[in-house]
C-alpha cells in the first residue's frame, strides 16, 4: 500500500469520478481532462484497487470543485463514496453540500443524504435523501425550497415563506424543479396546498410549468374568483401563459399573454375569451414592430373588447380610456427626413353617441424635411401629408396638406437674438356629410382650400446677472413676436372640415405660437403681436426658480374662437408659468390663464411634490371654465352646447407615498369639487426583501359606470421569488 501525504494525483478514472459527483455533470466537458486531487492523505491499495483520500480532500477540473473529509473510490466496483462536509461546486457557480455521497455507473447515478443545494437567485433546495439518475435528475425526499435568507441568531426558524413537498426532481438539464404534495407556508404556517407544482431553476428564466394558483375576492361584480395559471415555452423564441380563472359572480374566463421575438421584430398579444353571464366575451391588446432594412420598419396595434360591461367588470387596462385605437403602419427614417404611413380603426364605448361616428383613417401619410443651413443662413422646413377619414354617421373628409417654413436666426453684438420667418399653411379638402357630426355644416358635399401665408420676426433679450456672493445667476428676458397675414377666415358655414382642430387651450405653451389651433384645419391669421416677460433664478446647488407671463394682441376680433377661449376679442387673456425647484426634494409647477378685464381665473393647473423616499407627498390641482368635450357631444349653436361648454372642470388630487426598509405604502384621492363630491380613492401598500414581494391594492371608484353606483375592490398579489406569483392584478 502506497501512502502520498498531500500529493496531487491526476487521471481519468479520478475524472470520471468528480464529474458523476459535481453539479452540472450533463454537461459535455472533457471527461478525460486533467483533474488536481489534493488531500492530506492519499492511500492506494493496488490489490483491492481503493484510493482513499482524507484530510482537507479537495478536488478540481473544468472549473468544477469537491471538497470532503473523506473520499473512497473502488475501482472494481465503481464505486464512489464522499464523506464529511462534502461540498460540490460547478461551473455555473451552483454549490451543493451532503453529509454522504455514493455513487456508481460511472458515477452518472447516486445516492446522497443531508443534501442542500445553493442555486441562483437566492435560490435554496434541500431534502433529507437524493438519487441521482443519469448525472442530471435529482430525487429528493421531504424536500424543501426557499430564496429568503435564514435567520442568523436561530437559522432553525422557518423562513418567511418556503415550498415544502413530500418529493422534489430537479432536472439540471432542463432547468425544472418539481414537486409532488406541496404546501406552500409563511412563516411556517401553510397557506397553500397543491398536490403538483413546478418552477424553472432560478438558473433558467424561461421553462414551462404550472404557476402558483390563486383565489380571493375581486369585486362586487366578479365576487370570489380561482386561477391556476400556466407557463408553457413554445420554442427558443415564443411563450405563452394561459390562466383559467373561475369567478362566483361574472363566469368564467381564459385569460393570455403571448410573446414572440423575432430576429426582425417582436409581437405580444394580451387577451382573454370568458362566458360571461352565459355570453361570450373577450378582448385582445396586442402589438409588433419589425425592421425592414436600416431606413425602414412597419408594426401593429391592436386593441378591442367585446363590451364595456365586460371591460368594467374585469377592470381591463384601458387608463380611462373610452375609444381604443387599432393601427397599422409603415414609417422610414431618412437623413434629415421622416415619412409614415397608417390606417386608424377605432372601438367606441363607455359613451353616449352613435358608434358610427367614430372614423376610419384610410389611410394617413404624413412627410417632414428639415434642411441644413442655406447660404443666406437660413433653414427650410417642409410638412406634408394626406389622410383619408370615413363615417358612416359623420362627416367623412379626405384632405392633403403642405406646410413650408423658412427662418433666419440673428444676434446682435449686444445679446439680442431676432429669428425673421415665413410660414405657409395650406391643404385642400373634399368631405361627404359636412352637415352632419362633428361640423353641423349647412351643406352635405363640399370641396374647398385652404392658404395661410405668415410672417413673423420673433425678437428676445435676455440680461444676465452673474452673483459672486453665493446667490447664483438671475436671467430676465422680454420676448416679442410679431406676426401678420391675411385675416383669418371666420368658418361660419363653412365649407372647410374640422379634424384636427376641435379642442383649443390658451396657454403659455402657446403663447407665442404662429397658429393657436392645434392642428391646420382651423387658421388663425390676421396682424398680430405676442408679448412675454421670461424670468428664472439658478441657484448654485442646482436649484432654479423659472417663471413666464405673456399676452397677445390682434388688429381685429377673431369671431372663430369662442367666448371662453381668451383670443376672440383684440388683447387676450393673460397667460402664465412659474416652476420651482429649489431643493432637490421640493417641485413646484404651476399654470394659469387670467381675464384681462376682470382677473378672474379661467384656468390653473398646479402640481407639486415635497420629499423623499421616507416621505413624499403630492398633490394636484386643475381648473377650467369650460370642458370643450362636452361641447362637441352636441349640435354647437345649441342650448345643450352652450350650458355644456359653460360647465367648468374642477378636481384636486392628493396622494402621499412613504419607504421604511422593505415596506412601500401609498395612497391617492382625487376630489371633484364642481361636484363636492370624491372621483376615487385608492391605497397600495408593498412588502419586498430578498425572496418575496407582497402587495395589497385598495381601491374605490364613485363615478357611476354603465348604472352601477360605483365599485370598491380589495387586491391582493404575493411573488414568490423564482416560484411564481398569486393574486388578482386588476387595472
Amino acid at each position: 500500500m502506497n501512502n502520498l501525504s498531500r500529493h496531487i494525483l491526476c487521471g481519468p478514472f479520478l475524472a470520471a469520478m468528480l464529474l458523476a459527483l459535481l453539479p452540472g455533470a450533463a454537461m459535455a466537458d472533457d471527461r478525460n481532462a486533467p483533474v488536481t486531487f489534493l488531500a492530506d492523505d492519499v492511500q492506494y491499495d493496488r490489490e483491492g484497487g481503493i484510493v482513499t483520500a482524507t484530510g482537507h480532500v479537495e478536488a478540481w477540473q473544468n472549473e468544477r470543485t469537491l471538497l470532503a473529509d473523506k473520499v473512497v473510490f473502488d475501482r472494481n466496483s465503481g464505486v464512489a463514496a464522499a464523506t464529511g462536509h462534502v461540498v460540490l461546486v460547478g461551473a455555473d457557480g451552483q454549490v451543493a453540500f451532503a453529509d454522504y455521497a455514493e455513487l456508481t455507473d460511472d458515477f452518472k447515478d447516486g445516492v446522497l443524504t443531508g443534501i442542500r443545494t445553493i442555486l441562483e437567485k437566492n435560490g435554496k433546495l434541500a431534502g433529507t435523501a437524493a438519487r441521482r439518475t443519469n448525472g442530471t435528475i435529482n430525487e429528493m425526499t421531504r424536500a424543501i425550497y426557499t430564496t429568503c435568507n435564514l435567520c442568523i441568531e436561530d437559522p432553525t426558524r422557518a423562513p418567511l415563506w418556503d415550498v415544502r413537498a413530500r418529493s422534489a426532481v430537479q432536472d439540471t438539464e432542463h432547468k425544472q424543479i418539481e414537486y409532488r404534495d406541496a404546501i406552500v407556508e409563511i412563516f411556517g404556517v401553510p397557506v397553500l396546498y397543491t398536490p403538483y407544482l413546478s418552477h424553472p431553476d432560478p438558473s433558467q428564466s424561461r421553462a414551462s410549468g404550472l404557476l402558483v394558483p390563486s383565489f380571493g375576492y375581486g369585486s362586487k361584480h366578479l365576487g370570489t374568483f380561482f386561477t391556476a395559471p400556466y407557463y408553457v415555452v413554445l420554442d427558443q423564441s415564443s411563450d405563452i401563459t394561459l390562466a383559467p380563472l373561475i369567478t362566483a359572480k361574472a363566469g368564467q374566463a381564459v385569460d393570455f399573454d403571448y410573446r414572440l421575438r423575432l430576429n426582425d421584430g417582436r409581437i405580444r398579444a394580451r387577451g382573454s375569451i370568458a362566458d360571461e353571464f352565459g355570453r361570450p366575451q373577450g378582448h385582445l391588446f396586442s402589438n409588433g414592430d419589425f425592421t425592414i432594412d436600416e431606413t425602414w420598419r412597419w408594426g401593429f396595434n391592436v386593441n378591442r373588447v367585446s363590451g364595456a360591461l365586460y371591460a368594467r367588470d374585469y377592470r381591463l387596462p384601458l387608463g380611462g380610456a373610452t375609444v381604443l385605437p387599432s393601427t397599422v403602419f409603415i414609417e422610414g427614417f431618412g437623413q434629415d427626413a421622416y415619412t409614415r404611413t397608417d390606417m386608424r380603426f377605432y372601438q367606441k364605448f363607455y359613451s353616449s353617441g352613435s358608434t358610427g361616428q367614430i372614423p376610419f383613417v384610410l389611410p394617413r401619410t404624413e412627410y417632414s424635411y428639415l434642411g441644413q443651413p442655406d447660404a443666406l443662413g437660413g433653414r427650410l422646413a417642409l410638412d406634408a401629408g394626406a389622410f383619408n377619414v370615413v363615417r358612416s354617421k359623420g362627416t367623412s373628409t379626405m384632405r392633403a396638406n403642405l406646410s413650408a417654413d423658412w427662418d433666419r436666426p440673428f444676434e446682435t453684438s449686444n445679446g439680442q437674438q431676432i429669428n425673421l420667418g415665413l410660414h405657409v399653411d395650406s391643404a385642400t379638402y373634399s368631405a361627404f356629410g359636412m352637415n352632419q357630426t362633428p361640423n353641423y355644416g349647412t351643406t352635405s358635399n363640399v370641396s374647398s382650400t385652404q392658404v395661410m401665408p405668415t410672417v413673423y420676426a420673433d425678437w428676445r433679450w435676455p440680461f444676465m446677472r452673474a452673483s459672486e456672493d453665493g446667490w447664483g445667476s438671475q436671467v430676465i428676458e422680454p420676448i416679442v413676436k410679431f406676426m401678420g397675414g391675411p385675416r383669418g377666415p371666420t368658418y361660419r358655414n363653412s365649407k372647410t372640415p374640422n379634424e384636427d382642430s376641435l379642442d383649443v387651450e390658451f396657454s403659455d405653451a402657446n403663447l407665442f405660437a404662429l397658429n393657436r389651433n392645434p392642428g391646420i384645419d382651423r387658421l388663425e391669421g390676421g396682424a398680430r403681436v405676442a408679448v412675454g416677460l421670461h424670468g428664472a433664478w439658478y441657484f448654485p446647488q442646482g436649484g432654479m426658480l423659472d417663471g413666464l407671463v405673456g399676452q397677445s394682441y390682434r388688429a381685429s376680433n377673431d369671431p372663430y374662437f369662442n367666448d371662453k377661449s381668451g383670443l376672440r376679442g383684440t388683447v387676450s387673456d393673460i397667460v402664465a408659468r412659474q416652476s420651482l425647484k429649489p431643493v432637490p426634494y421640493f417641485d413646484l409647477t404651476m399654470r394659469e390663464r387670467f381675464d384681462h378685464d376682470t382677473m378672474q381665473t379661467r384656468f390653473a393647473d398646479f402640481t407639486t411634490t415635497v420629499g423623499n423616499d421616507l416621505l413624499t407627498v403630492s398633490a394636484g390641482y386643475i381648473y377650467s371654465n369650460t370642458n370643450i368635450f362636452y361641447y362637441y357631444e352636441n349640435i354647437p349653436g345649441t342650448a345643450a352646447a352652450q350650458t355644456a361648454l359653460n360647465t367648468p372642470r374642477n378636481e384636486l388630487s392628493l396622494g402621499a407615498e412613504t419607504h421604511v426598509g422593505a415596506w412601500r405604502v401609498s395612497g391617492n384621492v382625487r376630489q371633484d369639487l364642481q361636484l363636492h363630491r370624491p372621483s376615487s380613492f385608492d391605497s397600495h401598500i408593498t412588502y419586498e426583501n430578498e425572496c418575496l414581494i407582497f402587495d395589497v391594492v385598495f381601491y374605490r371608484r364613485y363615478s357611476s359606470v354603465l348604472s352601477d353606483t360605483g365599485d370598491s375592490g380589495l387586491l391582493f398579489s404575493i411573488t414568490l421569488k423564482t416560484v411564481g406569483e398569486f393574486g388578482f392584478h386588476g387595472g
